[in-house]
């Protein structure tokens, strides 16, 4: 950074993957895997997505028919909706959302309607999301384990989800690409897995989160064949096919043992609590997030003591006073007010980061007691 300061905006981890998914990728790359492959994804990474999906998700899909790889869950969110949207539909998201989902739904000639997801534990009211779905309503996203908050959907919220689907006949795209980043003996559900949701939910998954390997490009959707063929063709034309060594690498990936992440949740959990003691202590309020590496916190009393008119402000003031680089919580709401007072904060970072992230609070702390 130009400031020298640590970044904490981006979503991605300042350490190498696991040795074995390297040395994969580099042996496909030693053996000839450099060329296209088939373009909804190689058959072996196929096969293995289908395996994983149905020993941990409970999910059933026929690779040959109902998988898609894409270039990171980023493109296989863009694919699905421009391979069901038509003009005049409407998708609902949840907000705060992960920023890309307004401009995906946008750029595919829908209409957005929103539920607000509330803090400090980021429920949403149910009578206000029954009353956005309608005989327009073509799709609800979710994401869960989310991003930004660090909610992770119970199994009684996608129940009720589930039902305002089968009621209105509307689809569900699911982005799980935190499915194994969660706390505090929480439990990750697939609404795909739930009674009448397999033949109308896609699932959205990728290597980039869970593996530590954001920049190889390689994700999925999971839908039944009439969607996959469909999304399939968008796919297609926009990117014609994932990076073929990292394809070949992603089986590896899949294949690892149960204890890689159980040694994952681990680590996450130490870096979330420990970044949760340093923000709270330097003046933040917030609630330890039970999924994914963000935290979603409450600047309010800091911005007033550093005097900082809003979420922007602040996080430009956070820069040039310690070096720290977060997102605005502006950036993740469709009515920038909404998110004036908050702040989202990245924790996927070595020991040495954290050490440092801790004394560059403490540096805020200190500034507010003077």
């Amino acid at each position: 950074m130009a400031e020298g300061g640590v970044n904490l905006a981006q979503g991605f981890p300042d350490f190498d993957p696991p040795q074995e998914l390297k040395q994969a990728a580099i042996e496909a790359i030693e053996t000839g895997c450099n060329q296209y492959s088939i373009t909804f994804g190689e058959p072996d990474l196929r096969g293995a997505i289908a395996a994983k999906a149905l020993r941990y998700n409970q999910i059933d899909y026929d690779p040959g028919s109902e998988i898609t790889v894409t270039c990171g869950a980023t493109e296989a969110m863009i694919a699905t909706l421009k391979a069901i949207v038509n003009p005049g539909d409407e998708i609902i998201i949840f907000e705060p959302y992960y920023e890309n989902y307004g401009p995906d739904a946008i750029l595919s000639g829908a209409r957005l309607r929103y539920v607000t997801l509330r803090p400090p534990d980021w429920r949403y009211d149910p009578s206000e999301l029954a009353e956005v779905f309608n005989f327009n309503t073509k799709a609800i996203i979710i994401n869960t384990p989310n991003n930004p908050t660090g909610k992770v959907f119970s199994i009684t919220e996608l129940e009720d989800i589930a039902k305002l689907c089968i009621q209105w006949d509307c689809l569900a795209i699911t982005d799980e690409i935190y499915e194994h980043i969660i706390y505090d003996n929480e439990r990750h559900i697939s609404i795909a897995a739930l009674e009448g949701m397999a033949d109308r939910t896609v699932t959205i998954n990728s290597l980039s989160k869970t593996y530590s390997v954001t920049g190889w490009r390689v994700g999925w959707a999971l839908a039944h064949k009439n969607i996959t063929h469909r999304i399939r063709k968008v796919h297609d034309f926009l990117t014609v096919g994932a990076p073929t060594p990292f394809q070949k690498a992603g089986v590896c990936a899949l294949n690892l043992e149960e204890t890689y992440y159980e040694k994952l949740q681990s680590r996450y959990t130490q870096a979330r609590d420990r970044i949760c003691d340093a923000l709270l202590d330097a003046g933040f309020n917030l609630r330890s997030p039970k999924g994914a590496y963000y935290i979603m916190a409450d600047a309010d009393r800091l911005m007033d003591q550093l005097g900082a008119d809003g979420a922007d402000a602040f996080s430009l003031k956070l820069i040039h006073l310690a070096g720290i680089a977060t997102v605005p919580g502006t950036a993740f709401y469709h009515m920038e007010e909404m998110g004036n007072n908050q702040v989202r904060f990245c924790f996927a970072k070595s020991a040495a980061t954290l050490d440092e992230i801790c004394l560059r609070l403490d540096k805020v702390k200190q500034m507010v007691k003077a």
